[in-house]
């Protein structure tokens, strides 16, 4: 049987022409305000005119693939190449059984649920007969927990740390949704193997909406933190597993700007990327769910 590993990722635009496209496709087709974009577009300039999102997953991709032995393919929600173009070069290479993974460690049906539903779509429409095996989550896989926390030690001791996900609206998050749960799940793996006895957790990156999104937010902990005379601080991102905007300005950017402005010097766990314990981890999950077969 031919098999391959298929990576999921949101995608990111790589120069600023990019942008009206790009929202567009977050969207979903419906207009974009215009001051979105001139945020939006304002963020990336800051970080250079562009998201390194794409590069990254090319190098993870590319670095699996050695690792594993077998054909790693890559496919973008919101970008090029998209997962229904993806999909048809799996087709076009006769691949018979792929394990798909979402780059995001805590499973939602409202983020990596979607994922999963764009696959298949992609999949009837083309008509593909490659069967897709799910890696759900892997939030607490080992390997993942030891990369997070390889990254985290080198900064320790700190006065606090303050590990962080992405938000999402609290109306997309059913009861059983364990979202949250997960998120706090990998902050503790990572905690307990940097020997960390307190630490705390906050969300980051809500979007432009005006509903409600799971909290705490940062800046309301960093208010914390100053009250309480705290003056140095390590955020540990454990929901992302590459540099793209919400690293590279949401906490290199805005977040430091924030906890400066309260007397807070703010450092940051290195990405991931594709630094070889990651993806020792994303062999192990997929190597375990090709055995599985399901």
């Amino acid at each position: 049987m031919k098999q391959a590993v298929l990576l999921l990722a949101h995608g990111a635009p790589e120069n600023l022409d990019g942008i009206p496209e790009y929202l567009k496709n977050v969207l979903g087709g419906r207009p974009v305000p215009p001051q979105v974009e001139e945020e939006v577009r304002r963020r990336y300039v800051e970080i250079g005119g562009g998201s390194p999102l794409l590069a990254r997953t090319r190098e993870q991709a590319s670095a699996l693939e050695a690792v594993l032995g077998l054909p790693v393919y890559f496919g973008m929600r919101n970008w090029h190449p998209s997962i229904k173009q993806t999909m048809g070069r799996l087709q076009a290479d006769n691949i018979e059984r792929a394990v798909a993974i979402c780059l995001a460690p805590q499973y939602s049906k409202a983020s990596v649920g979607l994922y999963f539903r764009r696959v298949q779509e992609a999949k009837r429409e083309l008509n593909a007969k490659v069967e897709i095996v799910w890696a759900k989550s892997f939030h607490d896989s080992p390997l993942l927990l030891e990369a997070f926390a390889s990254k985290l030690t080198p900064l320790l001791p700190a006065e606090k740390v303050l590990f962080t996900a992405h938000s999402l609206p609290e109306r997309l998050l059913s009861r059983a949704d364990p979202y949250d749960a997960e998120s706090r799940a990998t902050a503790a793996g990572v905690a307990a193997r940097a020997g960390l006895t307190a630490w705390d957790f906050a969300y980051q990156s809500q979007g432009f909406s005006r509903e409600k999104w799971l909290g705490p937010a940062v800046e309301t902990q960093l208010d914390l933190y100053a009250a309480q005379g705290v003056r140095d601080v390590v955020l540990a991102p454990i929901g992302f597993v590459s540099d793209h905007v919400e690293i590279l300005y949401d906490v290199d950017i805005a977040f430091r700007n924030y906890a400066r402005e309260r007397g807070i010097t703010l450092r940051r766990t290195e990405s991931l990327n594709a630094c070889p314990a990651f993806i020792a981890a994303l062999a192990e999950v997929a190597k375990r769910k090709l055995c599985a077969g399901r």
